[in-house]
């Protein structure tokens, strides 16, 4: 059987998962509502405190996808009670970020500033010129948005310039070397 599957998921108070007749599983709590509609190969139980996923056979399949959606109820969970965040920095000089209203202003060297807007659930703060933080509750939609916002400059590995993780180490390469 698979670990991480088998696993029960803990429902902390104030958060209540319910399954519909056609296998969508729905988590309130106090930061939003999310839903996930489940294969129906399988079944999820909601026993008190406790979400238990389960599978209808040994298939290779099967055992994947108990794993996974296993992993995607309990993401659901922790986003709605803490929710997530991504913290991007942004090195190079003259490249900055700035907050105008909701949107994020970015100044990556090209000749136009880039906008981006959030979509729904997702936050961004700016603490400084060089730091941003992507919020949500929704893990997969915080990451895709990271994702996003790193792909208008990646870093490069000469000098390190360009949106990088705050936890991203960058290989640097040796430039070219002279007589």
């Amino acid at each position: 059987m698979s670990r991480i599957g088998r696993m029960p998921i803990t429902v902390p108070a104030g958060v209540t998962v319910t399954v519909s007749a056609d296998n969508v599983v729905t988590v309130k709590g106090a930061k939003g509502e999310l839903t996930q509609a489940v294969d129906p190969r399988i079944s999820v139980a909601v026993n008190g405190t406790e979400v238990v996923v389960s599978r209808s056979s040994d298939e290779k399949e099967h055992r994947s996808l108990h794993g996974l959606y296993r992993t995607l109820i309990a993401n659901m969970v922790t986003g709605v009670t803490t929710g997530y965040s991504k913290k991007l920095e942004i090195v190079g000089v003259g490249y900055r970020v700035a907050l105008t209203g909701k949107n994020l202003t970015l100044g990556l060297g090209h000749s136009h500033s880039i906008v981006i807007e959030p979509e729904a659930g997702i936050s961004f703060e700016c603490p400084d010129q060089n730091t941003i933080i992507v919020n949500g509750i929704d893990k997969q939609l915080v990451g895709a948005t990271a994702a996003v916002i790193r792909s208008k400059r990646p870093p490069e590995p000469y000098h390190g310039k360009g949106v990088k993780y705050a936890d991203e180490r960058i290989r640097r390469k040796a430039g070219k070397t002279g007589k």
